[in-house]
């Protein structure tokens, strides 16, 4: 639920909305999430010193019942 959230949220930003993908990954502290953009618009998910990224951390830690969640954009240059 909190990808599908998060997804709908990213696609929302950005100018290619078919290039988002987020994965959600189980770890031992928490949830964590991946997005993962098309490269020209990874500065939109980010924002001007973050601000963006911060704010879809924020929504998404008030969607979770079920503990700690994390997001990670993703850069697909570096892989």
């Amino acid at each position: 639920m909190l990808a599908d959230a998060l997804e709908h949220l990213v696609r929302g930003i950005v100018d290619h909305p078919d290039d988002v993908r987020v994965n959600a990954v189980a770890l031992r502290r928490g949830e964590l999430l991946e997005v993962r953009v098309h490269p020209e618009d990874l500065g939109r998910v980010i924002g001007r010193n973050g601000r963006t990224a911060k704010a879809l951390r924020t929504v998404v830690g008030a969607l979770s019942t079920d503990g700690s969640v994390r997001v990670d954009v993703v850069d697909v240059d570096r892989r």
